[in-house]
């Protein structure tokens, strides 16, 4: 047990709430270029590749501006 280290995260715990803002912003923002697109586009316009693209983006600074959003509460996931 002496001669184990003590794990230390990557990121300091002090900044998951900065993280949090953050992430959470820039899926907001992909999100809600996501819906614009679907609204504004017609079937002839619309492309799948970048429905998917964005939506991807949007998806993943959400899940992990969540996580960090737990992480900062408290909830150790």
């Amino acid at each position: 047990m002496d001669s184990m280290t003590r794990y230390v995260s990557p990121v300091n715990p002090a900044i998951f709430p900065h993280l949090t803002l953050i992430l959470l912003g820039i899926g907001i923002f992909f999100t809600a270029w996501f819906f614009i697109y679907e609204v504004t586009s017609n079937k002839h316009t619309r492309s799948l590749r970048k429905e998917l693209l964005v939506s991807l983006v949007a998806s993943i600074f959400s899940g992990f501006g969540i996580l960090f959003l737990l992480l900062s509460v408290g909830i150790y996931v």
